[in-house]
């Protein structure tokens, strides 16, 4: 699994121009899930993301994580981050997980992280969405399993 993480103020994804889910001050996860991935690699990343220290504390230091702060997570599926790009001009994605398998990894990662006590929004898998993000550092990190 490899998942693009970014601190946020506030995000939201739409599909068909309605809001699916919002949060306020907490974490952007933009989720994508490879061919051989499993509930190993979900739990890994899930605790992961639940303790990563990224938000300051009262000395400007990456000291708090995310349910430090009480904040809220955004979870996105993006096959994409799976794309080759190394050969041809159109990228390749055949190393992302085929979509029956990657939405049951994607639940399963979602339900973790709400285990910990997380409110959760999310996108809808497998729709075209928009997603606002207002990027807050700007901190963004790459995490994988």
């Amino acid at each position: 699994m490899r998942l693009v993480l970014q601190r946020v103020n506030h995000a939201q994804v739409k599909v068909e121009d309605k809001s699916v889910g919002k949060i306020g001050r907490g974490l952007v996860v933009l989720l994508g899930i490879r061919n051989g991935d499993g509930e190993r690699d979900s739990k890994y990343l899930a605790e992961k993301v639940a303790h990563l220290r990224v938000f300051e504390d009262e000395s400007g230091k990456f000291n708090l994580s995310v349910m430090d702060i009480g904040g809220e997570v955004l979870v996105v599926s993006q096959f994409t981050l799976y794309g080759d790009c190394r050969k041809g001009r159109r990228p390749s994605f055949t190393q992302a997980s085929p979509p029956e398998e990657a939405n049951k990894l994607y639940e399963r990662f979602v339900g973790l992280l709400q285990e910990r006590g997380l409110r959760v929004e999310t996108g809808v898998f497998g729709a075209h969405m928009l997603v606002e993000i207002q990027n807050q550092g700007p901190v963004t990190l790459i995490l994988e399993s």
